[in-house]
């Protein structure tokens, strides 16, 4: 081969610095909105004349259909949108979402590749001009280098909507951190909130199973919806049941103890509301007990050898379940523990000791005001 031949063969196989970076580092990425950004700068450092970029992603998630991101070339900025599945919290967001917003920006023509493969993520760009056909292909060779760190990071996107959506954002943290075994665990400290569906079983053996889904999953979405707000986490829906955890991240436990507490009060509140509207259709109310108590738990992997369940366990745990049985004999919507009571100054009706079935020494348990529209 001649030296003239050679140098075009070198020339050729020689891979500008963004295809560089896309096969030796853009896999590392730790996130789509840093990918995307990083692509944005390299693509603009080989020359092409970019005013922004956008990323869209599928997610595997019960709210939301697709992840946007968006990025500005004048200050290298990323923003997000979602778009939201149906039946979502919020309107659909249109599909061409990331290319409208492109088009706000600089008008003109969007140029987009779909990823991989169809159904793929999408890549949009759009520059103050019109792409030439050589700033296209730069583009388009961009879509073909970026197949796989792109894949990396849907897969990585999807393993950890998927964990979020079953374990919850903290407990899938922890399980993706940490190897699967089951003598892993930590002791940590939180307000726990147990609560219960009184009259289920009478419920599902008189409506249609339909039915009474669809009541579970209203009682669910106000008792988790309430945690969810005030920073807890929901561990298990059990049967009609929910575990849910406020950890302790201060060095005082009050204002877990304080969230725990105006969760209650908030599922209560929403749970009177929805029993307006069932009496107003003719469905029966629904009611429900609930327990907060302050302690420590182990948090962390139990099960068989080959399949685990991350969950909490303990005394403390038994003893939240134990006091949420108390509250139909007392006639009550919310009990609260003397442990956590101690920890809080919202105002608590004293109920005085009990014993709970199981628990060695008698429990303080105290009570939420009562509120109107409350059915126990």
């Amino acid at each position: 081969m001649t030296k003239a031949a050679l140098f075009r063969h070198h020339k050729i196989m020689q891979l500008s610095p963004t295809l560089a970076w896309l096969v030796d580092a853009a896999s590392a990425s730790p996130s789509a909105d840093r990918l995307l950004a990083d692509l944005g700068a390299h693509l603009l450092a080989d020359g092409v004349p970019l005013a922004a970029g956008s990323l869209t992603l599928e997610v595997p998630h019960p709210l939301i259909a697709e992840r946007t991101w968006l990025w500005r070339a004048e200050n290298g900025r990323v923003i997000e949108a979602l778009g939201f599945a149906p039946g979502g919290l919020a309107p659909d967001l249109p599909t061409d979402a990331g290319r409208r917003w492109l088009r706000d920006i600089a008008g003109g023509e969007v140029h987009e590749d779909i990823v991989g493969r169809p159904g793929g993520p999408l890549l949009g760009w759009i520059g103050p001009r019109q792409f030439t056909a050589d700033e296209i292909e730069q583009l388009r060779q961009a879509a073909r280098f970026g197949a796989t760190p792109l894949a990396v990071l849907a897969a990585r996107a999807t393993l950890r909507a998927t964990l979020e959506a079953y374990l919850g954002k903290r407990s899938a943290e922890r399980v993706l951190a940490a190897p699967l075994r089951r003598d892993l665990g930590e002791t940590i400290q939180a307000a726990l909130l147990y609560a219960d569906l009184r009259g289920f079983t009478t419920l599902s053996e008189t409506s249609p199973p339909a039915d009474v889904i669809a009541a579970l999953d209203a009682w669910f979405d106000r008792i988790a919806g309430a945690v969810h707000a005030f920073g807890g986490e929901v561990l298990k829906f059990i049967g009609d049941g929910v575990l849910a955890i406020f950890p302790v991240v201060e060095a005082s436990p009050r204002r877990a103890c304080d969230a725990a507490l105006r969760a209650a009060s908030a599922a209560e509140a929403g749970m009177a509301y929805l029993n307006a509207e069932r009496g107003a259709q003719g469905l029966p109310l629904l009611a429900f007990g609930a327990a907060l108590h302050l302690g420590e738990m182990l948090w962390g992997n139990i099960g068989a050898a080959n399949r685990l369940d991350f969950t909490a366990i303990g005394p403390a745990v038994n003893l939240a379940s134990r006091l949420e049985g108390l509250c139909k004999p007392l006639g009550r919507t919310v009990l609260v523990s003397g442990a956590l009571a101690a920890e809080t100054d919202m105002p608590l009706i004293a109920l005085g000791l009990h014993k709970l079935r199981g628990i060695a020494s008698p429990c303080e348990v105290l009570a939420l005001p009562e509120i109107q529209g409350r059915t126990s």
